[in-house]
């Protein structure tokens, strides 16, 4: 993204999947900076990461960390994110953060780029990514929404083991080996064995039977949609499976949309891919998607169980698009439009 600003990046949690990720994505889309630093608790201190063909020491997280950073980039635990968020922002850095912790607050804009952008222009120093499974429903939704309005929306996820964390990325290798050689896997991480298995839980549970996750996708869809009376439910379940989300919806739509006509909406929408031919065995999986920055859809079928509906099935990588993806595309689309000075 061509521009005459460099700016001052601090990534908060470097050490961890996202905060990796973030670096990352930093580098490969030549983000204009002229310092980038990593963030991590005091045990993490002296650590090096990746970046940009090299690497860089790990500094540890304290408010004097923050001055004369631009952007802060936070993939860190919600309370993390609640303690130094303000902090960040007070000393004058836009602060995107990954967490939960703000995503529903009121005055704080939940971005997805290719769906609200211009809700960046209402920040009062901190933007929300939203959740790894809202971002791609959002980008699939929206083209539909503009097209034929939105009346209801069921989503069944399937979320690999790095939504959780590396580890139970290493507790699912772990156990596919110790399965695969005759012995007893080690569940310590979640709560069932993930490898060989898929698990409807593991989210902190919620009133009504739901789960945090659940919540999470419904509330945060409506907002990002600014539709806060959609009609959308959420089941999550957890997939034996490294990197990559699949969500299979059902959509119910104002207007009648055939098959046809979303699948040729969607191939033009941005940041999506439609990889739909069944016959030819071209659907997208969580693997054929890993490292890959667009939403990825297929089986776009027509529905005859309900009015004006849709059957689809999206993917996308949860650690790219998902989290450190989208929050890099939020930071570039504020320099864009002037939000950030410097």
């Amino acid at each position: 993204m061509p521009t005459s600003k460099r700016l001052n990046v601090a990534v908060v949690g470097a050490t961890g999947m996202v905060g990796n990720e973030v670096l990352r994505v930093l580098s490969q889309r030549g983000f204009p900076s002229e310092r980038v630093i990593a963030l991590a608790s005091e045990r993490s201190k002296g650590l090096t990461v990746p970046y940009n063909g090299g690497s860089i020491t790990v500094d540890e997280l304290k408010e004097s960390a923050f001055k004369g950073i631009d952007i802060a980039l936070f993939a860190a635990s919600g309370d993390i994110a609640l303690m130094y968020g303000p902090v960040a922002a007070e000393a004058g850095a836009l602060v995107i953060d990954n967490s939960s912790a703000w995503r529903m607050k009121q005055n704080v804009p939940l971005v997805v780029p290719e769906v609200n952008s211009e809700d960046i222009r209402d920040n009062e120093g901190i933007i929300a990514n939203p959740n790894c499974c809202a971002i791609p429903l959002a980008v699939i939704l929206h083209p539909l929404q503009k097209k034929a309005g939105l009346e209801r929306v069921l989503v069944s996820t399937y979320q690999s083991a790095s939504g959780a964390g590396r580890v139970l990325v290493d507790e699912l290798e772990e156990q596919t080996k110790a399965i695969a050689e005759g012995e007893e896997p080690p569940v310590v991480a979640y709560p069932y064995q993930l490898a060989y298995n898929v698990v409807p839980g593991g989210w902190r549970p919620e009133p009504g039977g739901y789960n945090e996750e659940e919540v999470k996708i419904v509330n945060e869809t409506r907002k990002i949609l600014h539709d806060p009376e959609l009609r959308i439910t959420a089941t999550c379940v957890r997939v034996p499976v490294p990197v990559g989300h699949g969500e299979s919806v059902f959509v119910e739509t104002t207007e009648k949309i055939s098959a046809d006509e979303a699948r040729e909406l969607l191939a033009k929408s941005p940041g999506v891919i439609v990889e739909d031919d069944p016959h030819a065995k071209l659907y997208p999986t969580p693997h054929g998607v890993a490292g890959k920055d667009e939403v990825f859809v297929g089986r776009i079928r027509d529905d005859g169980s309900a009015k004006h509906s849709l059957v689809l099935w999206i993917v996308s990588d949860n650690l790219r698009k998902g989290a450190a993806l989208n929050a890099v595309q939020i930071a570039e689309r504020a320099l864009e439009m002037g939000v950030i000075a410097k």
